[in-house]
């Protein structure tokens, strides 16, 4: 219990910590840029125009919100942690795996990796919904709305308007994400440990690196499905009223896999993957919405 506790506090700070981060992906990721590309230069030195980067578009929302409004979409994003952290918690105890003499064997990491996948799509499943609320939350900025200014609000609107499976927009392609991830994840894990570093080789510095290995693939595997999560959150505002959700900044579409072959006929299935970097589109027009 008391590690269960912690994970909360943990996991309640780090949210806090991340949110204007994860507020300003989320607005680009819809296609929304309020400030026009600049000039500078690329890695080479080569002159190319580019879109403001995290500072500057967090400048630009502070400008008009204040600080307070970087944390839009902060309170269902608290709830979504915690009651995620405690489902994933209860139900890896009930999967609980018998301890084998060999931790590193194909067969325990396939075990711990469908634990593991059960786990989370569980607790992805059960929190879903405040995702959606939050993401609908951050996008209102595009249009200055207030339509999803409280949770029991929020909750009451998307019954009303597009009844229970509207709490489950773009849940399809997130836990195919997820579960992408963490097998690619593993199994990366898993051919490093074995086979470039392997057992026999008992340095320090080898040692460590094993140690390493799973944040590696970790990182590695969700810039791989980072598809998944794009397509995900433009499935969760699609169409629900809220200008963000609608053209000129989101197209209408039909279902999630008509999301992820317009975007991969434009080639946006990298949008707001990089928040410092960011080249602007040839013949890209630009909404200035500056106030």
């Amino acid at each position: 219990m008391a590690d269960t506790w912690s994970q909360l506090y943990l996991g309640a700070g780090l949210t806090v910590l991340s949110h204007p981060l994860m507020y300003v992906k989320v607005l680009i990721q819809v296609g929304h840029e309020p400030m026009g590309p600049s000039l500078g230069r690329n890695i080479f030195g080569r002159p190319v125009l580019q879109l403001p980067g995290l500072f500057a578009y967090a400048k630009h929302i502070v400008k008009i919100d204040g600080k307070g409004g970087l944390f839009k979409g902060l309170t269902p994003r608290l709830y979504s942690g915690a009651i995620g952290t405690v489902i994933h918690s209860k139900v890896l105890q009930c999967l609980e795996l018998k301890k084998t003499s060999d931790q590193s064997s194909l067969c325990h990491v396939f075990g711990e990796t469908m634990r593991e996948m059960i786990a989370r799509s569980t607790a992805t499943i059960v929190t879903h919904p405040f995702h959606v609320i939050t993401l609908r939350c951050m996008i209102q900025f595009i249009g200055r709305e207030t339509k999803y200014s409280g949770m029991f609000s929020s909750v009451v609107t998307i019954y009303q308007e597009e009844g229970f499976f509207g709490f489950f927009a773009g849940l399809i392609p997130r836990l195919l994400g997820d579960m992408i991830s963490l097998w690619l994840s593993n199994l990366l894990a898993y051919v490093i440990n074995t086979y470039i570093l392997e057992p026999s080789s008992q340095g320090s510095q080898i040692g460590e690196l094993r140690s390493y290995s799973q944040a590696v693939t970790g990182f590695v595997a969700s810039m791989m499905t980072y598809p998944f999560v794009l397509v995900s959150n433009l499935m969760a505002v699609n169409n629900c009223g809220l200008v963000g959700g609608l053209p000129p900044y989101a197209a209408v579409y039909t279902s999630w896999i008509d999301c992820w072959c317009q975007l991969s006929r434009e080639g946006s299935m990298s949008r707001g993957n990089s928040l410092f970097f960011r080249k602007a589109p040839a013949g890209r027009i630009y909404i200035n919405d500056q106030k």
